[in-house]
């Protein structure tokens, strides 16, 4: 019986373990963990058409031209004051800032020029340039991401 009611009750409690919520003013972690999704729901989409062999020329641009539009949302909430829970930074992204900003700077511009390939409409060229965009993404979160 109390195995039962242990099942019955593991979603609830599991549900009671959510994120922690951003309670600061103005909520800067909240804010750019918003503006990383809606960037991850512009790029997922691209790579999705590239790794499955289904490349759709004007799909793609619209997802990279999203991606372009909104590139910098996120950089403006990384202040000295926003190394608090529900953060997924590490302490490293605060110890060398210098790098990081490398790091979102090579973000930008591969996602700048990642717009002009995606007009092209060449695969190639293309996949070249999401490849410089999901590098500079990998090449960030290693360190600096929980």
């Amino acid at each position: 019986m109390s195995r039962i009611l242990l099942l019955l009750l593991a979603p609830l409690l599991l549900s009671a373990c959510g994120e922690m919520e951003d309670t600061r003013p103005g909520q800067p972690v909240a804010h750019r963990q918003q503006a990383f999704k809606a960037i991850l729901r512009s790029f997922e989409p691209m790579g999705v058409q590239l790794r499955q062999d289904r490349y759709e020329a004007d799909e793609f641009l619209k997802y990279a031209t999203e991606l372009d539009r909104i590139k910098d949302e996120p950089w403006s909430y990384f202040g000295a004051d926003t190394n608090y829970p529900p953060t997924k930074a590490t302490d490293k992204l605060w110890e060398d800032m210098a790098t990081f900003e490398k790091g979102r700077d090579d973000f930008l511009k591969a996602v700048t020029a990642l717009v002009p390939a995606a007009q092209t409409k060449d695969v190639e060229q293309v996949r070249v340039a999401y490849k410089a965009v999901e590098e500079s993404c990998r090449n960030c979160h290693k360190p600096f991401k929980k």
